[in-house]
């Protein structure tokens, strides 16, 4: 929370023409994804250095070069999206659970974002979902999508990925692009201001040849697998300097 504040307080001269800006981009119509994208990406940029978090990314190189691809990441927390916000630099949305759909600013983001909503007590709700977003990376938009449905609350420990959530990605046999998060928690769990670093590391990318004849649970376990890799061995070099 302390942290939030005090992005709150640095950001207060800009925030009335961010919240004019946001609501005007987010309108249906009259902006193309690329526009409306740059302008929360810059607005995240400089969210992130008022409020002391640095981000670390690597593996840009492991993005497919055609759009039309599915991020999956481990969850840590509200601030998980911003992260990604300022190192990822293609448009992409994401598929958030409907319980931050309020959060002031959030909300108007994720509405320039194009992003999809889902109640995880709706299975029908949850296909509909499912579906849109298929339709959207055949179209060539890029997503990400929390596979644990929920952040671990564990630090730097993931959670069991769900197989369905994987169900876009088979359906439209698209990319899948794990990405290990490190401290992504710190920023708005923690009760401080010091300055902080996250870390984002996109992972070789999974293709559908790849993938074809596996199971959900099967994709989920593998790239649940190479993310916790990734985790373990970051923690192992960080340790070691």
């Amino acid at each position: 929370m302390s942290r939030i504040i005090l992005m709150v307080i640095r950001c207060l001269p800009f925030i009335p023409y961010w919240f004019y800006m946001l609501g005007k981009l987010g309108k249906r119509d009259g902006y193309d994804e690329k526009t409306r994208y740059d302008f929360v990406h810059r607005m995240t940029t400089y969210i992130n250095r008022v409020g002391r978090v640095v981000i670390e990314s690597d593996g840009q190189e492991n993005l497919p070069k055609e759009n039309g691809y599915i991020m999956f990441p481990n969850h840590q927390g509200l601030y998980d999206v911003l992260a990604f916000l300022e190192c990822h630099e293609r448009p992409f949305s994401v598929v958030a659970k409907k319980e931050v759909k309020d959060v002031i600013l959030l909300k108007q983001v994720f509405c320039v974002l194009r992003a999809q909503m889902i109640d995880r007590n709706d299975v029908r709700q949850g296909l509909k979902v499912i579906k849109k977003m298929t339709e959207e990376v055949l179209q060539g938009r890029n997503y990400i999508i929390f596979a644990e449905g929920t952040r671990s609350k564990r630090g730097n420990e993931i959670g069991e990925f769900k197989g369905g959530s994987f169900k876009s990605a088979m359906n439209a046999k698209c990319p899948i692009v794990p990405v290990a998060l490190l401290d992504a928690f710190i920023p708005f769990d923690q009760n401080s201001i010091r300055k902080t670093t996250v870390q984002v590391h996109f992972l070789e990318p999974i293709y559908c040849e790849e993938y074809k004849d596996m199971k959900s649970k099967e994709i989920a376990k593998m790239v649940e697998e190479r993310i916790r890799n990734k985790i373990e061995q970051c923690q192992r070099e960080k340790q070691s300097t």
